[in-house]
């Protein structure tokens, strides 16, 4: 097999069906066919409760899975979707219509509940989500004419396909496996797309994907949209199915955990860990329920909490991760031979020569600070800074620690407001523009690094690089072709299906810059990005950047190594205490008493003197 083969991903072999599909394919057929062919009552209507659950956390996870929006309120759109079914089927509306109008309203309600709450974290988030239900389910018991109140509501009674009530259970079975197929057709679409991809780098770095031009509280909003709707639809059909509603169990907080916990425990996060989880749980709880009768009343809730038990312990990423982890090592075992034969692409540089400040490629203005102040308190951290960067040209910024060099940094990429001066960004049409976010400056060509490596850890290096690929590439198979092509011009081609958080302290932070690139940026802001290598890597990454300059990318470079300063810089600007004392070509620039002071001491300044 040859290199251009192993770069573009093609070869000899053919992509065959691995078993976990194959699994998951029997056992997606299995719940359609056995009850059609056991042709039971109890088998069937187990059987659609498992359909119906495995499709409501298959919605659910679309927001807390790829999300990482840990809700415990989608009862609320359950709820909504089920209520509106019931009350347009009282009025004489088709349930399939009263299903959309559900999932219309449950959209709206999702987003309008989920935008503020985007300001809280963790279990502050989910806290907020369960307040939520509560409102709405204590509203629901209070407008008693829309709602019935405690009473309930009960649909009359019209059979056929208009109104989505049978005698017999196999149409309703029909139905949901339509609407499971739906759900996990929607959910393996949108891991897939850019949406996926975005939702994802959210969950694991926020402000790395708000770096790469994700402007991350849309994408939510989206994923809660579409998780709302399709919640809605399900609640729909099981009030349909039911015959009856009432708020203790459209809006009950141990539904909402319940759908929930099944994503938990075949694997948050995946397309097929939701149907697992229920397949799994489902049975069991009926069979109790059947089995014991009202002894059995709350049996769900202790089974569902050994199996969550044993999961943490034993499994902490689900059904699914232990299947991952098996599979994976099968598939590492069959590529290893391809892999030792991979010649590297980059080669450490051997000697550099002093760049020129006005060397050919170095053109206009690109980017210009102007009297950039910012103070916490009453302590500055920049003061009055101000300075210009040209197309093509590398600018080095150094300076002692807490000097202010990063939080400039943030100012000029949108992460932190100045509270005095502007930042300018030529665009694409010559005219100077005054982003103020970090999706406005990725969209004026601005790509940037962290000083702490921030990898989306969960995610492969290729799927890293999709990132950045996906600003400039929206389809899939563009943006997979474009970041393969930058791991390989990086280095990082033989490792484009290791997982992120296995690379070296080197790896992570070429993986960095291998995501930013994929952007296509006109501007690069590099924050220590050699910080913590081996010399070797030192000098790889010297030679990577001065390719990356060849190119016509402009690079702003915070940077302690000053091997790499005096490579790399075609002009250096010193940051002391929030102020730039000296600015000029790097040889002048560390022979300069203040710089020398600002490192060493006015002791030292003056025997350098």
């Amino acid at each position: 097999m040859s290199i251009s083969d192993i770069q573009s991903g093609t070869g000899t072999k053919t992509r065959n069906l691995s078993w976990p599909q194959i699994a998951f394919g029997v056992l997606l057929a299995s719940l359609l066919l056995i009850p059609l062919g056991i042709d039971n009552a109890f088998v069937s209507h187990v059987f659609i409760t498992i359909c119906l659950f495995a499709a409501l956390s298959t919605a659910w996870n679309i927001v807390g899975g790829f999300a990482g929006q840990l809700s415990l309120g989608h009862a609320v759109f359950y709820g909504i979707g089920g209520y509106a079914g019931v009350i347009l089927f009282n009025l004489g509306v088709t349930p399939w219509i009263g299903m959309f109008v559900g999932a219309a309203v449950a959209a709206v309600v999702g987003m309008l509940i989920s935008y503020p709450c985007f300001r809280l974290r963790g279990p502050f988030y989910t806290l907020a989500s369960i307040a939520f239900l509560e409102v709405i389910r204590v509203l629901s018991l209070h407008f008693k004419d829309l709602t019935g109140g405690a009473t309930g509501l009960m649909i009359d009674l019209r059979l056929g396909w208009t109104w989505m009530v049978f005698r017999e259970r196999w149409p309703s079975l029909l139905i949901v496996f339509g609407m499971l197929l739906l759900t996990l057709a929607v959910s393996w679409a949108i891991r897939r797309s850019r949406l996926g991809f975005y939702l994802v780098a959210t969950r694991e770095r926020e402000s790395a994907a708000r770096a790469a031009g994700v402007r991350t509280v849309r994408v939510r909003l989206i994923a809660v949209a579409i998780s709302s709707a399709l919640c809605a639809m399900l609640g729909t059909f099981h009030a349909m199915y039911l015959t009856f509603i009432e708020p203790a169990a459209m809006f009950a907080l141990a539904f909402s955990i319940q759908i929930a916990m099944f994503a938990l425990i075949g694997g948050i996060g995946t397309v097929a860990g939701p149907l697992l989880g229920a397949a799994l749980l489902v049975p069991i709880t009926e069979w109790a329920r059947a089995s014991l009768g009202s002894s059995a009343l709350g049996l769900h809730g202790f089974v569902y909490g050994i199996v969550l038990i044993v999961c943490v312990l034993f499994m902490p990423n689900g059904i699914m991760g232990v299947i991952k982890r098996f599979s994976h090592k099968k598939a590492k075992a069959a590529d290893e031979p391809a892999q030792t034969e991979t010649d590297p692409i980059i080669a450490p540089a051997s000697a550099f020569a002093t760049p020129d400040p006005d060397r050919p490629g170095i053109g206009q203005d690109i980017l210009k600070v102007e009297n950039l102040n910012k103070h916490f308190g009453g302590l500055y951290v920049t003061r009055d800074v101000n300075f210009t960067l040209r197309e093509g040209e590398v600018l080095g910024l150094i300076g002692p620690n807490g000097a202010g060099k990063t939080t400039l940094f943030n100012m000029i990429s949108g992460f932190l407001a100045p509270d005095e001066g502007k930042v300018s960004v030529r665009g694409l049409d010559g005219q100077f523009h005054q982003p103020n976010n970090p999706a406005d400056f990725a969209a004026l060509g601005m790509g940037r690094t962290f000083q702490i490596v921030q990898p989306f850890a969960a995610m492969t290096v290729e799927e890293n690089i999709m990132v950045g690929a996906f600003y400039r590439h929206p389809d899939e198979k563009d943006a997979r072709e474009a970041a393969r092509e930058t791991a390989w011009r990086m280095g990082l081609g033989p490792l484009l299906n290791a997982e992120a958080r296995g690379l070296t302290i080197g790896g992570l932070k070429r993986l960095e810059v291998a995501r930013v690139m994929a952007m296509q940026p006109r501007v690069l802001l590099l924050d220590e990005v050699m910080a913590g290598i081996n010399q070797t890597d030192v000098r790889r990454a010297i030679d990577l950047m001065l390719s990356i300059r060849d190119t016509g990318v402009s690079i702003i470079a915070i940077e302690h190594v000053m091997q790499a300063v005096m490579s790399l810089s075609d002009r250096v600007i010193v940051l002391a205490s929030g102020e730039v004392i000296a600015e000029g070509r790097p040889q002048d620039v560390v022979r300069d008493p203040q710089v020398v002071e600002a490192y060493l001491g006015k002791e030292f300044a003056h025997a350098h003197a």
